[in-house]
Protein backbone atom coordinates (compact mmCIF):
# COMPACT_ATOMS: atom_id res chain seq x y z
CA UNK A 1 0.00 0.00 0.00
CA UNK A 2 1.21 3.85 -0.80
CA UNK A 3 1.77 5.34 2.45
CA UNK A 4 -0.86 8.53 0.91
CA UNK A 5 -3.70 6.10 -0.23
CA UNK A 6 -5.25 2.95 0.89
CA UNK A 7 -5.90 1.69 -3.11
CA UNK A 8 -9.13 -0.40 -2.18
CA UNK A 9 -10.82 0.03 0.74
CA UNK A 10 -14.24 -2.69 1.54
CA UNK A 11 -16.63 -1.18 4.41
CA UNK A 12 -19.07 -3.68 5.92
CA UNK A 13 -21.49 -1.96 6.89
CA UNK A 14 -22.78 1.08 4.88
CA UNK A 15 -24.49 2.80 7.77
CA UNK A 16 -23.79 6.03 9.11
CA UNK A 17 -20.38 5.12 10.89
CA UNK A 18 -19.06 3.32 7.58
CA UNK A 19 -20.40 6.06 5.29
CA UNK A 20 -19.19 9.18 7.11
CA UNK A 21 -15.35 7.30 7.21
CA UNK A 22 -15.38 6.71 3.01
CA UNK A 23 -16.88 10.64 2.73
CA UNK A 24 -14.09 11.75 4.49
CA UNK A 25 -11.31 9.67 2.85
CA UNK A 26 -12.88 10.29 -0.43
CA UNK A 27 -12.91 14.33 0.96
CA UNK A 28 -9.50 13.25 2.04
CA UNK A 29 -8.14 12.14 -1.38
CA UNK A 30 -6.49 9.34 0.06
CA UNK A 31 -8.44 6.20 -1.22
CA UNK A 32 -8.96 4.79 -4.16
CA UNK A 33 -11.59 2.30 -4.52
CA UNK A 34 -14.42 1.58 -1.78
CA UNK A 35 -16.62 -1.22 -2.13
CA UNK A 36 -19.64 -1.10 0.19
CA UNK A 37 -21.69 -4.23 1.44
CA UNK A 38 -24.78 -4.39 3.50
CA UNK A 39 -27.85 -6.33 3.60
CA UNK A 40 -30.38 -3.33 2.32
CA UNK A 41 -29.54 -3.10 -1.47
CA UNK A 42 -31.44 0.37 -1.13
CA UNK A 43 -29.30 1.79 1.17
CA UNK A 44 -25.96 1.02 -0.76
CA UNK A 45 -27.49 2.58 -3.80
CA UNK A 46 -27.94 5.65 -1.45
CA UNK A 47 -23.86 5.20 -0.66
CA UNK A 48 -23.02 4.65 -3.84
CA UNK A 49 -25.21 7.79 -5.21
CA UNK A 50 -23.55 10.12 -2.67
CA UNK A 51 -20.26 9.16 -3.56
CA UNK A 52 -19.65 7.47 -0.27
CA UNK A 53 -18.97 3.88 -2.44
CA UNK A 54 -17.89 3.28 -5.65
CA UNK A 55 -19.57 -0.36 -6.54
CA UNK A 56 -21.71 -2.50 -3.82
CA UNK A 57 -22.16 -6.32 -3.32
CA UNK A 58 -24.08 -8.11 -0.60
CA UNK A 59 -21.47 -11.19 -0.50
CA UNK A 60 -19.17 -10.06 2.26
CA UNK A 61 -16.45 -12.55 1.22
CA UNK A 62 -16.96 -11.02 -2.52
CA UNK A 63 -16.63 -7.06 -1.27
CA UNK A 64 -13.02 -8.01 1.27
CA UNK A 65 -11.45 -9.77 -2.52
CA UNK A 66 -7.92 -7.62 -2.92
CA UNK A 67 -8.89 -5.02 -0.04
CA UNK A 68 -6.02 -3.81 1.66
CA UNK A 69 -8.10 -2.26 4.42
CA UNK A 70 -11.37 -4.07 5.50
CA UNK A 71 -13.40 -2.01 8.22
CA UNK A 72 -16.33 -3.86 10.13
CA UNK A 73 -19.33 -1.27 10.77
CA UNK A 74 -21.97 -3.97 11.60
CA UNK A 75 -24.07 -4.19 14.71
CA UNK A 76 -22.16 -6.17 17.52
CA UNK A 77 -24.46 -8.91 17.21
CA UNK A 78 -22.42 -9.61 13.68
CA UNK A 79 -19.09 -9.27 14.13
CA UNK A 80 -18.71 -12.81 14.63
CA UNK A 81 -20.09 -13.91 11.57
CA UNK A 82 -18.88 -11.53 9.29
CA UNK A 83 -15.52 -12.40 10.19
CA UNK A 84 -15.50 -15.92 9.96
CA UNK A 85 -17.12 -15.08 6.39
CA UNK A 86 -14.39 -13.30 5.10
CA UNK A 87 -11.40 -14.97 7.10
CA UNK A 88 -11.20 -17.29 4.07
CA UNK A 89 -11.07 -14.43 0.86
CA UNK A 90 -8.65 -11.68 2.96
CA UNK A 91 -5.05 -11.89 1.52
CA UNK A 92 -2.36 -12.11 3.88
CA UNK A 93 -1.90 -8.62 4.28
CA UNK A 94 -5.01 -7.12 4.41
CA UNK A 95 -5.58 -5.29 7.12
CA UNK A 96 -8.79 -5.99 9.46
CA UNK A 97 -10.28 -3.08 11.86
CA UNK A 98 -13.67 -2.31 13.01
CA UNK A 99 -15.77 0.55 14.91
CA UNK A 100 -17.29 -1.55 17.81
CA UNK A 101 -18.16 -0.06 20.86
CA UNK A 102 -17.10 -3.03 22.63
CA UNK A 103 -13.97 -4.23 22.07
CA UNK A 104 -12.68 -7.72 24.53
CA UNK A 105 -15.56 -9.81 22.83
CA UNK A 106 -14.28 -8.66 18.98
CA UNK A 107 -11.07 -9.43 19.83
CA UNK A 108 -11.93 -12.85 21.06
CA UNK A 109 -14.32 -13.58 17.94
CA UNK A 110 -11.08 -12.17 15.43
CA UNK A 111 -8.76 -14.42 17.22
CA UNK A 112 -11.04 -17.50 16.47
CA UNK A 113 -12.12 -16.69 12.99
CA UNK A 114 -8.85 -14.91 11.17
CA UNK A 115 -6.07 -16.84 9.37
CA UNK A 116 -3.85 -13.40 10.14
CA UNK A 117 -5.10 -11.99 13.44
CA UNK A 118 -2.00 -10.09 13.43
CA UNK A 119 -3.58 -8.02 10.67
CA UNK A 120 -6.19 -7.21 13.07
CA UNK A 121 -6.71 -3.62 14.61
CA UNK A 122 -9.53 -3.38 16.79
CA UNK A 123 -10.88 0.46 16.93
CA UNK A 124 -13.77 2.39 18.20
CA UNK A 125 -14.33 5.75 16.49
CA UNK A 126 -16.29 7.81 19.58
CA UNK A 127 -18.59 9.73 17.49
CA UNK A 128 -22.22 8.97 15.65
CA UNK A 129 -25.61 10.26 15.98
CA UNK A 130 -28.82 8.82 16.87
CA UNK A 131 -29.71 8.28 12.87
CA UNK A 132 -28.58 5.37 11.01
CA UNK A 133 -28.13 4.34 7.27
CA UNK A 134 -26.12 5.57 4.07
CA UNK A 135 -28.18 9.08 4.04
CA UNK A 136 -26.83 9.58 8.09
CA UNK A 137 -23.38 9.71 6.56
CA UNK A 138 -21.32 12.97 6.66
CA UNK A 139 -17.52 14.07 5.50
CA UNK A 140 -16.83 15.62 9.05
CA UNK A 141 -18.09 13.40 11.70
CA UNK A 142 -14.64 12.44 12.59
CA UNK A 143 -13.16 16.01 12.58
CA UNK A 144 -11.83 16.54 16.13
CA UNK A 145 -13.18 13.27 17.45
CA UNK A 146 -10.98 10.27 18.89
CA UNK A 147 -10.61 7.11 17.93
CA UNK A 148 -9.51 4.87 20.16
CA UNK A 149 -7.15 1.63 18.80
CA UNK A 150 -7.00 -1.37 21.13
CA UNK A 151 -4.28 -3.51 19.92
CA UNK A 152 -3.48 -6.46 21.47
CA UNK A 153 0.22 -7.42 21.95
CA UNK A 154 0.15 -9.98 18.48
CA UNK A 155 -0.75 -7.13 16.69
CA UNK A 156 1.31 -6.05 14.08
CA UNK A 157 2.64 -2.41 14.48
CA UNK A 158 2.74 -1.45 11.08
CA UNK A 159 -0.97 -2.47 10.81
CA UNK A 160 -1.45 -0.20 13.57
CA UNK A 161 0.00 2.63 12.66
CA UNK A 162 -2.14 2.24 8.85
CA UNK A 163 -5.04 2.19 10.64
CA UNK A 164 -3.97 5.12 12.87
CA UNK A 165 -3.19 7.12 10.10
CA UNK A 166 -6.66 6.49 7.81
CA UNK A 167 -8.19 8.03 10.60
CA UNK A 168 -6.19 10.73 11.22
CA UNK A 169 -6.75 11.08 7.40
CA UNK A 170 -10.14 11.03 8.22
CA UNK A 171 -9.39 14.60 10.52
CA UNK A 172 -9.33 12.24 14.37
CA UNK A 173 -7.58 12.16 17.14
CA UNK A 174 -6.36 8.49 17.54
CA UNK A 175 -5.33 7.37 20.91
CA UNK A 176 -4.63 3.52 22.37
CA UNK A 177 -5.40 1.71 25.04
CA UNK A 178 -6.07 -1.50 26.15
CA UNK A 179 -9.18 -3.48 25.26
CA UNK A 180 -10.34 -4.25 29.25
CA UNK A 181 -9.71 -0.47 30.09
CA UNK A 182 -11.31 0.69 26.82
CA UNK A 183 -14.65 -1.58 28.27
CA UNK A 184 -14.61 -0.30 31.57
CA UNK A 185 -14.44 3.62 29.97
CA UNK A 186 -17.25 3.37 27.40
CA UNK A 187 -19.06 1.05 29.65
CA UNK A 188 -19.62 4.63 32.37
CA UNK A 189 -19.42 7.12 29.72
CA UNK A 190 -21.16 5.77 26.76
CA UNK A 191 -22.66 2.17 27.10
CA UNK A 192 -24.44 3.34 31.04
CA UNK A 193 -25.74 7.27 29.50
CA UNK A 194 -27.62 5.28 26.74
CA UNK A 195 -29.42 2.52 28.90
CA UNK A 196 -30.77 5.25 31.17
CA UNK A 197 -31.86 7.17 28.44
CA UNK A 198 -33.95 4.28 26.89
CA UNK A 199 -34.87 3.28 30.46
CA UNK A 200 -35.90 7.03 31.50
CA UNK A 201 -38.33 6.79 28.20
CA UNK A 202 -39.66 3.66 28.46
CA UNK A 203 -40.86 4.28 31.98
CA UNK A 204 -42.69 7.24 31.20
CA UNK A 205 -44.46 5.83 28.12
CA UNK A 206 -45.66 3.56 30.41
CA UNK A 207 -47.20 5.95 32.66
CA UNK A 208 -51.05 6.54 32.62
CA UNK A 209 -51.04 10.10 31.35
CA UNK A 210 -48.06 9.28 28.59
CA UNK A 211 -49.52 12.01 26.03
CA UNK A 212 -49.37 14.69 28.95
CA UNK A 213 -45.51 13.77 29.81
CA UNK A 214 -44.37 13.79 26.22
CA UNK A 215 -46.47 17.29 25.04
CA UNK A 216 -44.89 18.77 28.11
CA UNK A 217 -41.40 17.80 27.85
CA UNK A 218 -39.14 20.48 28.03
CA UNK A 219 -35.24 21.42 26.11
CA UNK A 220 -34.08 19.68 29.18
CA UNK A 221 -35.84 16.29 28.57
CA UNK A 222 -34.92 15.82 24.92
CA UNK A 223 -31.61 16.89 24.95
CA UNK A 224 -31.02 14.20 28.01
CA UNK A 225 -33.23 11.25 26.27
CA UNK A 226 -31.91 12.21 22.53
CA UNK A 227 -29.77 9.07 22.23
CA UNK A 228 -33.03 7.42 23.03
CA UNK A 229 -33.66 7.35 19.07
CA UNK A 230 -30.58 5.42 18.75
CA UNK A 231 -30.97 1.81 16.79
CA UNK A 232 -32.33 -0.53 19.37
CA UNK A 233 -30.35 -3.95 18.11
CA UNK A 234 -27.53 -1.86 18.09
CA UNK A 235 -27.53 -1.28 21.80
CA UNK A 236 -29.12 -4.60 22.62
CA UNK A 237 -25.84 -5.85 21.24
CA UNK A 238 -23.26 -3.21 23.15
CA UNK A 239 -25.04 -4.18 26.43
CA UNK A 240 -24.75 -8.51 25.87
CA UNK A 241 -20.92 -7.82 24.26
CA UNK A 242 -20.09 -5.25 27.16
CA UNK A 243 -22.16 -7.05 29.89
CA UNK A 244 -19.52 -7.29 32.66
CA UNK A 245 -18.38 -3.97 32.53
CA UNK A 246 -21.66 -2.34 32.23
CA UNK A 247 -22.95 -3.81 35.14
CA UNK A 248 -20.48 -2.97 37.33
CA UNK A 249 -21.27 0.76 36.25
CA UNK A 250 -24.82 0.10 36.66
CA UNK A 251 -24.49 -1.40 39.90
CA UNK A 252 -22.35 1.92 40.97
CA UNK A 253 -25.08 4.06 39.55
CA UNK A 254 -27.88 2.51 41.32
CA UNK A 255 -25.91 2.62 44.81
CA UNK A 256 -25.36 6.61 43.69
CA UNK A 257 -29.50 7.17 42.92
CA UNK A 258 -30.54 5.28 46.29
CA UNK A 259 -28.55 8.24 47.77
CA UNK A 260 -29.98 10.93 46.22
CA UNK A 261 -33.77 9.28 46.84
CA UNK A 262 -32.67 9.10 50.56
CA UNK A 263 -31.35 12.65 50.37
CA UNK A 264 -34.96 13.61 48.86
CA UNK A 265 -36.74 11.16 50.89
CA UNK A 266 -35.65 12.95 53.85
CA UNK A 267 -35.73 16.52 52.89
CA UNK A 268 -31.87 16.40 53.05
CA UNK A 269 -30.90 20.01 51.22
CA UNK A 270 -27.65 19.92 52.14
CA UNK A 271 -26.61 16.38 50.81
CA UNK A 272 -28.61 17.22 47.65
CA UNK A 273 -26.95 20.68 46.83
CA UNK A 274 -23.54 18.98 47.46
CA UNK A 275 -23.83 16.25 45.03
CA UNK A 276 -25.51 18.74 42.15
CA UNK A 277 -22.46 21.01 43.13
CA UNK A 278 -19.79 18.27 42.61
CA UNK A 279 -21.58 17.37 39.82
CA UNK A 280 -21.67 20.97 38.36
CA UNK A 281 -18.02 21.69 38.60
CA UNK A 282 -17.36 18.19 37.43
CA UNK A 283 -19.09 18.75 33.89
CA UNK A 284 -18.04 22.22 33.49
CA UNK A 285 -14.02 21.15 34.17
CA UNK A 286 -14.13 18.25 31.44
CA UNK A 287 -17.69 18.72 29.18
CA UNK A 288 -16.94 23.08 28.29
Amino acid sequence: MSELLIPRLAIIGVGSIGTSLALALKKAQVVGEVVGCGRSQDNLEVAQQRGAIDRYTLDASEAVQGADVVFLAVPMGSMGAILKQIAPALSETSIVTDGGSSKTSIIQEAEQALRHFNRFVPGHPIAGTERSGAEAGISDLYQDRRVLLTPTPSTDSSATEWVTKMWQAAGATVETMSAEHHDQVLAATSHLPHMLAFGLVDSLARMDDVDEIFRYAAGGFRDFTRIASSDPVMWRDICLNNRDALLDAMQRYVKDVRDIYKAVDEADGDTLLEIFQRAKTTRDKFCN
